[in-house]
């Protein structure tokens, strides 16, 4: 549920995501490219994206046994707003929302940031909770109870990123996350048709924390998925 293209910042095409995908046997495959504000990336502005959407569509009509699913990450902006408009994202089946920027505000207004964007009508799944990169960068400061807590009112989910320099959430906000009932999506964050392989690591840290199937969003079959995320948009 979180995968670029060249369209943004990755390195094959749409056709060629899809058909990597379906080759590993996946249902379906989110197609989640950076949004504008991530200019270092290509991310997408409007006009871009719901030109994509058209792409996805055509494209659904031709493939056979995987459906791609048309979505954004879009960046978390400082004061908790969504860097594209809503008349875009409801054209969506998913939003996936990231912070990008501002790693050092302090945890209370980096917890509110976050609170804030979750609360907006369209949002699925929080990317790479909290930020970190291995041996690059340290998590932000949040309080991830509250965050888990919101998503739980909210019904929306967390993103277990399985990129082996992030592998975030942690184990102990895995193990969190069950305990309080919101499912988590493990995620290639595949910029490559090679970085589905990827997952092997996401499924190890969700053993470490502890999670089933059944904790998981997107080990469930596409109709089921499709009937929960659609309650976040």
């Amino acid at each position: 549920l979180h995968v670029h293209t060249k369209a943004s910042d990755g390195h094959n095409s749409l056709r060629d995501m899809a058909r990597a995908a379906q080759a590993l046997g996946f249902e379906y495959l989110a197609i989640t490219e950076h949004s504008r504000r991530l200019t270092v990336a290509h991310g997408l502005d409007p006009l871009q994206l719901l030109r994509q959407c058209d792409e996805i569509d055509q494209l659904n009509t031709e493939l056979n046994g995987i459906t791609l699913l048309k979505g954004i990450e879009v960046d978390i902006l400082e004061d908790g707003s969504l860097d594209l408009p809503d008349d875009v994202l409801v054209r969506l089946d998913l939003v996936v929302g990231a912070v990008h920027s501002k790693f050092d505000l302090s945890r209370a207004k980096q917890t509110t940031r976050i609170l804030r964007a979750m609360e907006h009508p369209h949002f699925t799944l929080l990317a790479h909770p909290t930020g970190r990169l291995l041996e690059q960068r340290a998590p932000y400061d949040v309080d991830m109870l509250r965050i888990i807590r919101q998503a739980k009112t909210r019904g929306c989910f967390l993103e277990l990123n399985a990129h082996p320099e992030r592998l975030d959430l942690l184990d102990t906000y895995c193990q969190m996350a069950k305990d309080e009932g919101v499912l988590v999506s493990i995620n290639s964050d595949a910029h490559s048709s090679f970085d589905f392989a990827n997952l092997r690591f996401g499924i190890g840290q969700a053993r470490r924390g502890w999670l089933e199937k059944s904790d998981v969003l997107n080990a469930l079959p596409l109709a089921k998925l499709m009937s929960l995320i659609k309650r976040t948009m």
